[in-house]
């Protein structure tokens, strides 16, 4: 972590993190134009009228999120063995960039690069659709390798009083650019074609390349290591104790479980909510959306600017309570307006979480475990996203499908109930993390054990 004598921070906190932040920024939009380009490309083209469309789309969120949890763990811990950060990110976004070049070269196929096994022009299917899923998985692989290493190095190059407030500015990024991506992505297919969506997200990454290249980060040596070849086995169960000594990384994934528990069900069920409690057209669904993508990005700004000031924990568990205590709000609206009013502070409130939750895991933990803990974190939460999603829809379409009562003079009904189980479930889980983090001293918390085969020295 960055030791370095404090100096006043301007707008950008220095120039270092102006250019990591930079970076991301255009590489968050270019990701986001990505995803939407394909999911145009297979459902108006590849797919187009046929019946296993939907299907066809599913597999491109399934080859994103398989990697979390067959390299994820993987990546944790080379992530951690690997000093140098920044080459790690700048090797990924090399290796991103001509991922999605060369799917650019495939959609260039038709009628442009003739081959011999072309039908009228085209590629069979088949292979367009495992060019597709064959590129996106490998690119979420380079993610689980990039990800955690910027986290690593934003410890390293932003003094800790300014940490929460460089998280709520990369989070304000990305929220930014889930609002813009998808309606430019949608822009550029329909105007200019399948190509050029494609060459902006592998352009994206060669700007984010040259932002990361310009950023003289300090050298971070792994102190106390031996010599003795390095067990993967051994330091992935180290990264596993560390997670679960560490009160900090605990409180934090319980707390995490609950809210995305209740995310999840939200995702799942709200554009049923729209029509059958909130009785309109679901036409209006996108603009639910969007007051919660403006939310977001208010959110992202509020936790940049106040979180130090409030204090990093108070300011996390208590956007925890706030989500749900929103999110019994939103479960008993009946008209459409106040429930674009009620989204959008939620999605104040999920941005303060994740922005906060950054700085947390930043100072409660060793950089040298830091892709472990990582490697923890992503696979728990995309398990239990995806749990949450089929467990609501199975609750909304069984168990729940016919349910109507009135408690206390209020009707209840199966998506409200549902979405009042999940508030109740955020609150106390941000409840659980005022208890937990109460007197948490982080940096006792980031003193880590020793790594296998490292020798630790007398005073330590």
């Amino acid at each position: 972590m960055n030791t370095s004598t404090p100096k006043k921070a301007g707008l950008l906190i220095n120039r270092r993190f102006m250019l990591l932040w930079s970076g991301q920024s255009v590489s968050a939009i270019g990701d986001f134009v990505f995803e939407t380009t394909l999911i145009l490309w297979i459902v108006t083209r590849i797919a187009r009228g046929q019946p296993w469309a939907p299907l066809a789309v599913s597999g491109v969120l399934l080859a994103a999120s398989i990697p979390v949890f067959l390299v994820g763990p993987i990546a944790g811990v080379l992530v951690d063995r690997w000093d140098d950060k920044r080459l790690t990110m700048l090797l990924m976004d090399a290796l991103r960039a001509l991922l999605i070049f060369l799917l650019f070269l495939v959609s260039l196929v038709p009628g442009v690069i003739p081959l011999p096994f072309t039908v009228h022009g085209l590629l069979p299917i088949a292979w367009q659709l495992g060019a597709i899923y064959g590129i996106v998985f490998l690119a979420s692989a380079c993610a689980q390798f990039f990800n955690p290493s910027s986290l690593a190095l934003l410890s390293d190059i932003v003094d800790e009083p300014q940490i929460a407030r460089g998280s709520g500015m990369i989070q304000a990024a990305f929220n930014f650019a889930i609002l813009i991506g998808p309606p430019l992505g949608a822009l550029l297919f329909f105007a200019a074609g399948v190509q050029w969506g494609l060459l902006l997200n592998a352009l994206s990454f060669v700007v984010s390349f040259i932002s990361i290249s310009a950023i003289r980060a300090p050298r971070m040596g792994a102190v106390g290591r031996s010599k003795l070849p390095a067990s993967f086995l051994r330091e992935f169960v180290a990264g596993i104790r560390f997670f679960g000594r560490s009160r900090v990384l605990m409180a934090l994934s319980i707390t995490g479980v609950l809210i995305v528990l209740g995310a999840g069900a939200l995702n799942a069920l709200d554009v049923f909510f729209v029509t059958q409690n909130l009785h309109a057209q679901v036409s209006l669904y996108g603009f639910l959306g969007s007051a919660l993508g403006c939310g977001l990005i208010a959110g992202s700004v509020l936790a940049a600017l106040f979180a130090q000031r409030i204090g990093v924990t108070r300011t996390f568990w208590l956007s925890v309570v706030g989500w749900g205590v929103v999110a019994l709000v939103y479960a008993r609206l009946t008209s459409f307006f106040p429930a674009v009013v009620v989204l959008f502070f939620l999605g104040v409130m999920n941005a303060v979480f994740n922005a906060t939750a950054a700085p947390l895991i930043i100072q409660s933990t060793s950089r040298n475990f830091i892709g472990r803990v990582m490697a923890v974190f992503n696979p728990l939460f995309s398990l239990v996203g995806m749990f949450s999603v089929a467990i609501a829809g199975y609750l909304d379409s069984t168990v729940l499908h016919s349910f109507h009562a009135r408690l206390l003079g209020i009707s209840l009904g199966p998506i409200d109930t549902i979405f009042t189980g999940t508030g109740i479930l955020a609150i106390l889980g941000g409840l659980y993390a005022m208890v937990s983090l109460h007197s948490v001293r982080l940096a006792k918390e980031s003193e880590e054990p020793p790594e296998p085969g490292q020798v630790a020295t007398a005073g330590e």
